[in-house]
């Protein structure tokens, strides 16, 4: 596509043309007079000169470049393409081979032949919008921050049954529930039930980036007023207390009981009394995590 579109720009270059080689006004000079740079001038002037006839317009040409500048040798994108297609590796690992190999080339340059070529990847349709950073807040009360997350465990057969586990980072007071698979609906429900036997409200929920932890759950939270945070990914150091609740519930209460699956429900709130009202946690000065609740919140 031209830069200018106007069908009198030809005759307007000719009659500005004209004034140097028709009256012998210098470019500067025709320069001052039309508003156009003396270059400028000097180009049609050039382009009048080659032209049989002294009144036809100089045409607009199109703004596409001749020669693009800083282009890729042809054998290069070849080169590119084909490791492309045999070794399916990322950019970086291409490029990394075609500097092994002495070719010059850069690693953006890589990226976007691939893209030009259509042998980028698809997005997947998973893949979450980034969203700012929520801090961390300090947990000052119970429910201030609350950690969610699930156990998967295997059955004789290789399926697997799950328990969420529900920790107040603040008083430790825990709660968790068998499911028989995992659902972003389950989570809620659990999240819920693990509200109503709290007796204090949660403000922040903190879970990992599974697949139960999604965009509908993440969205019934909102509607209940509630903020949820993600862990960094690969870091389950940022969950520690519920890592650390997870392998307590599992060592004392499942393991040490040799709980099935068929009794974990009823054991699991067995457990939790014991857990929540009578058992010691160094973490909190040995105190329970019903009475941290209660001094607290003076219940």
């Amino acid at each position: 596509m031209p830069y200018v579109t106007s069908p009198y720009a030809p005759a307007a270059r000719r009659k500005a043309a004209n004034l140097v080689l028709r009256h012998g006004l210098s470019p500067a000079q025709v320069a001052r007079l039309t508003g156009v740079h003396r270059s400028t001038i000097g180009r049609w002037v050039a382009k009048a000169q080659h032209s049989n006839s002294s009144i036809a317009g100089i045409p607009t040409e199109p703004s596409r470049p001749r020669r693009p500048g800083r282009h890729l040798d042809p054998a290069i994108v070849k080169r590119i393409v084909e490791l492309r297609l045999a070794t399916g590796r990322y950019a970086a690992a291409i490029h990394a081979q075609l500097q092994a190999e002495g070719v010059a080339v850069s690693l953006a340059s890589v990226k976007r032949t691939i893209r030009r070529k259509g042998l980028a990847r698809p997005l997947s349709k998973w893949r979450r919008a980034w969203t700012p950073p929520i801090s961390r807040p300090w947990p000052l009360v119970p429910g201030t921050l609350v950690e969610m997350d699930t156990i998967h465990i295997s059955r004789p057969d290789g399926t697997k049954y799950y328990l969420y586990t529900v920790i107040d980072v603040c008083s430790r007071w825990a709660y968790a529930e068998y499911r028989a698979a995992l659902s972003q609906r389950a989570s809620f429900e659990v999240l819920l039930g693990a509200q109503h036997q709290a007796r204090f409200a949660f403000q922040m929920i903190q879970t990992d980036h599974g697949s139960e932890f999604g965009r509908w759950f993440h969205q019934m939270l909102v509607s209940r007023g509630l903020t949820l945070r993600h862990t960094r990914v690969r870091t389950p150091n940022d969950n520690a207390h519920l890592e650390r609740f997870n392998r307590t519930v599992q060592e004392e209460c499942l393991e040490r009981g040799r709980v099935t699956e068929k009794d974990t429900a009823a054991a699991l709130v067995q457990y939790l009394m014991y857990y929540n009202e009578d058992r010691l946690h160094g973490g909190i000065q040995w105190q329970t995590p019903a009475r941290i609740v209660a001094k607290v919140l003076d219940l």
